[in-house]
């Protein structure tokens, strides 16, 4: 049976007992009390076995009611809970110490991901809906999601990602009481079908081939056999850990971190053209091409910035991955653009926060970004995957073909 009296409320309308929609919300409020109010005492009656105002042989019965204040993603209001008189009953629509009601804490965690501090969601709370809620409470739900994300970090993973993508982006931490620039290793993954997948976080350690080799070993556990491309950042030592644990993977060195590299110390007044010269080598047509196109950037521009050339030619295996490829599969992995935009958007949900107090907040606030970045790929596959995933099936027949019969 409905809760709302139609007629009622068509008369309380015509009445003008509705003015705003805070008289809604407070109408809506009073529906709430009496839900649980109601639910309350049913639980108590289950609990006693026998309904009230009937004789019963138990030694228990009802003793009066507990007056509280619940705090809603609605506002606050009382409510009171019906005990009995052995203190045994256990309600379970609103447990005992509880003060707020299913789906303000899923609240909390929007808001703390969005990049609000605890004194700013007090004040959101405070200002939206009525109620204040102590740092320490906020705290403690926020507290709960370090085991979700603990287990998230450690679920298995699918055989096979036919791309991974590897970067980093940069927190402000506080470790031994100063604050540090440290940086958070996001890994993406593109699943057979297409889809986009975070695979995990990694957090302050440095970038060496031994620490790689530990993150590689780890996915390679929890279920991934097969890569067949890696697009990398220029990450110290990460291309020595890929070639000992996946060595069956091409590894492509992202362009577009290569060229801002190359272009951080060449002077304002040079910078266009270095660059434009630069383009004329990751866009040939092929690899031999782009290798002419190299020299004659030297020729032009060797003497004045040597350390260009040098860079381009010791990267140059990893760098020129992608000409073997048709454009599909170029665009997609001739640069790490699509984890940088997820650190994009994780640099500005960061940006209000200042600074983390502790490595593990800082991987709480990752964690609680990613899922809900992730929760906006379910629906969508990366672009042009019908052509691009027939053309990684011809290069690397021998793996796909085992994933695939």
């Amino acid at each position: 049976m409905s809760l709302i009296n139609h007629e009622e409320l068509k008369k309380q309308i015509k009445d003008g007992t509705f003015t705003s929609l805070d008289d809604i919300t407070n109408e809506f409020k009073n529906i709430l009390r009496e839900v649980i109010q109601t639910a309350s005492s049913e639980e108590l009656t289950s609990h006693l076995g026998y309904e009230k105002h009937q004789p019963s042989d138990t030694p228990n019965y009802r003793n009066g009611y507990n007056d509280k204040k619940i705090n809603s993603k609605y506002g606050q209001f009382d409510v009171s809970i019906p005990r009995d008189r052995e203190s045994t009953f256990e309600p379970q629509l609103v447990k005992k110490r509880e003060v707020l009601l299913d789906g303000s804490e899923d609240l909390i965690l929007s808001l703390y991901t969005k990049g609000m501090s605890v004194r700013d969601i007090q004040h959101h709370l405070d200002d939206l809906y009525g109620y204040e809620l102590s740092a320490q409470t906020i705290s403690n739900i926020t507290e709960k999601v370090i085991e979700k994300a603990n287990e998230w970090q450690s679920r298995p993973l699918e055989p096979i990602y036919p791309i991974i993508f590897m970067d980093a982006t940069v927190l402000k931490i506080r470790v031994d009481r100063v604050v540090k620039n440290i940086a958070a290793y996001i890994m993406l993954g593109i699943t057979l079908e297409g889809k986009k997948e975070i695979i995990g976080i990694w957090i302050g350690e440095n970038e060496t081939s031994k620490y790689w080799l530990t993150v590689l070993n780890d996915i390679q556990k929890r279920g991934i056999q097969d890569v067949l491309i890696f697009a990398i950042d220029g990450l110290n030592g990460f291309k020595e850990a890929i070639q000992a644990v996946y060595p069956k993977a091409e590894i492509q060195r992202c362009i577009v971190h290569q060229i801002r590299s190359s272009l951080k110390f060449v002077s304002w007044k040079d910078r266009k053209a270095v660059a434009k010269d630069l383009k004329s080598v990751y866009s040939a047509l092929n690899e031999e091409d782009a290798q002419l196109a190299l020299t004659e950037f030297n020729d032009i521009w060797g003497k004045k910035y040597p350390n260009i050339t040098l860079s381009w030619t010791n990267n140059w295996n990893e760098l020129s991955t992608f000409f073997k490829y048709p454009n599909s599969v170029r665009k997609l992995i001739y640069t790490t653009n699509p984890i940088e935009s997820l650190n994009a958007t994780i640099k500005r949900k960061t940006k209000s926060k200042g600074s983390f107090p502790t490595i593990e907040s800082a991987f709480k606030m990752l964690y609680l970004a990613t899922q809900e970045q992730q929760e906006k790929w379910k629906a969508n596959s990366i672009r042009n995957w019908y052509e691009i995933y027939p053309q990684l099936s011809i290069f690397f027949s021998e793996i796909v073909s085992k994933y695939t019969k």
